[in-house]
């Protein structure tokens, strides 16, 4: 299967002599896609979506080769209405949302001869999420996943990563009419270990997707969603929490396309950094389509500088094409520590590592709250809680 696309007409956009010039691309709904690795090649880092990723940590994910078996150990803990099975390139639904924007992606999509799908039958309610557990073992992996959550059905499916590996990862997750899915990939990787992973779905009539990251371990980890509000009524909540340490590189780029009528998006990323060279990279790309009238699309971005040396990119964007919408914004911002809130709690008796640790806690559990499962929430202030001890203990 090899396509490629391009969208029509960029190459004659500002320039008087389209024969002889070069335009960048500049928007996200520009990029190049195709589901063969040759035709992206090796990244240089001067590309839109390479250029605040180190792509020189990267080098074993751009080489088109079968991976050794073994590489990553999978468990899944699932009720037994989710049906499991596994679909090679030509089986839907795989294929049916995603196409690679980048060569990680498609070299992915390549090696994974049979992709595991996970469904949530039709009108079937989970009272207990699905589980999939990610252990690295050391080398470098593929994986192509298929999520699908059939029309009238609601679960949870929560992604856990952890161990060491070099991992190219797809996603695809497709969201029937009045389906509502939650899915959390959560990267709690050794230091040494690389993983890229692309998010692709679509979100039909009256569904609803709730998506999201939470990045701490990991020496570079970069995953990217980009959701698609296809079908009228349908409602995107993109969440993301990073918390990233000495010589770490958190990076999500989002995208999310408002397409049908009378859609909603609401995307909320939050970071704190801490060590030098601690590097977190948040894009945000919504675009409102001219069918999309009636939208309600918000994105923000924070980020809560711990210590010096410390460096968060944030860039938001937005494209709307049409006039007729109910709203659309975004929002980034990023620094230290509110002096007035420290003293404030200071001022109350509060030491000042235990001040700063409340701030902290307060900061991003705005995010843990909204998964909405309650022993991962757990788990996951314990690990900020862990993370904010080991910053102060250096």
């Amino acid at each position: 299967m090899s396509a490629t696309t391009t969208a029509p007409g960029t190459a004659e956009k500002g320039h008087i002599d389209p024969a002889s010039a070069f335009v960048p691309v500049q928007t996200r709904s520009e990029r190049q896609t195709s589901f063969d690795p040759a035709d992206f090649g090796a990244p240089t880092g001067r590309e839109v979506n390479w250029k605040h990723t180190p792509v020189e940590r990267l080098a074993a994910l751009f080489v088109d080769e079968p991976a050794p078996h073994g590489v990553i150990s999978v468990e899944v803990s699932a009720p037994d209405v989710v049906e499991q099975t596994r679909l090679r390139p030509d089986a839907a639904p795989r294929g049916e949302v995603f196409t690679p924007e980048d060569v990680t992606s498609a070299i992915a999509w390549h090696q994974e001869s049979e992709a595991p799908l996970l469904r949530i039958p039709a009108g079937v309610e989970l009272d207990e999420p699905v589980v999939v557990t990610l252990t690295g073992n050391g080398g470098v992996a593929h994986a192509h996943v298929v999520i699908e959550a059939a029309p009238q059905s609601r679960g949870v499916v929560v992604l856990r990563h952890r161990g060491s590996a070099q991992h190219a990862q797809n996603v695809e997750i497709v969201v029937r009419d009045g389906a509502h899915l939650t899915l959390v990939s959560v990267q709690e990787w050794e230091d040494d270990a690389i993983h890229l992973s692309a998010h692709q779905a679509r979100v039909a009539k009256d569904a609803t997707l709730r998506h999201v990251v939470v990045s701490f371990g990991g020496g570079v980890v970069r995953v990217n969603p980009s959701v698609e509000l296809a079908g009228a009524g349908a409602r995107g909540e993109l969440y993301g929490l990073a918390f990233a340490d000495a010589g770490q590189h958190l990076e999500s780029q989002v995208y999310l396309h408002h397409k049908g009528p009378h859609t909603v998006g609401d995307v909320l990323y939050k970071g704190a950094l801490q060590g030098a060279s601690a590097h977190t990279v948040w894009i945000g790309d919504v675009l409102i389509g001219p069918d999309a009238v009636g939208t309600d699309s918000y994105e923000a971005n924070r980020n809560l500088v711990l210590t010096e040396g410390a460096r968060a990119d944030s860039i938001p964007n937005l494209e709307i094409e049409t006039g007729d919408i109910q709203g659309a914004g975004h929002a980034s911002a990023t620094g230290r520590f509110d002096d007035e809130q420290l003293f404030y709690l200071q001022a109350r008796g509060i030491a000042e590592e235990e001040a700063r640790r409340l701030v902290v806690l307060g900061f991003l559990m705005e995010i843990v709250q909204k998964i909405g499962v309650d022993d991962l929430a757990e788990r996951l202030v314990t690990r900020i809680e862990a993370e904010l001890a080991a910053g102060a203990a250096r």
